[in-house]
């Protein structure tokens, strides 16, 4: 194979150069104004570590291994949150695997992005929260 290899920063840039990213100040305002779908790809590990993105915003977690099939159009494992007219915002812990997930749901033709550095920038914006212990309590 005598293909260029890529690393992770290449992979990062060429995903962050199909759509415009978001911080997380304009991404906890655009879900409470019902404009945009969050979606939480986090592992249930981090999110009981970390906390979660308040009710009050239904934010959507899919797991990040069936993300795609999930928005897929016309799919059978689409789900009915899945509404091609509503942004998608996508959010992870640091704003890294939300990247190539935005991107490639971009590629399915949803208007999708993601937060810039993830929930660790959500939680440090004052974005709605639930810390683990009160999730867990």
């Amino acid at each position: 194979m005598d293909s260029e290899r890529l690393s992770t920063a290449d992979l990062l840039a060429q995903a962050r150069a199909t759509y415009e990213r978001i911080d997380a100040q304009r991404a906890a305002r655009l879900v409470a104004q019902g404009v945009a779908l969050l979606v939480d790809i986090r592992p249930q590990a981090q999110r009981d570590e970390h906390g979660v993105v308040a009710p009050e915003l239904r934010p959507l977690i899919i797991d990040r291994n069936v993300l795609e099939w999930r928005f897929e159009p016309g799919g059978p494992a689409r789900l009915p949150e899945a509404d091609l007219g509503r942004a998608v915002i996508v959010l992870c812990q640091q704003g890294y695997a939300s990247s190539l997930a935005a991107h490639n749901l971009v590629r399915l033709g949803v208007a999708a992005t993601d937060v810039i550095d993830g929930f660790e920038a959500w939680v440090a914006a004052g974005a709605p929260t639930l810390r683990s212990e009160e999730v867990a309590g």
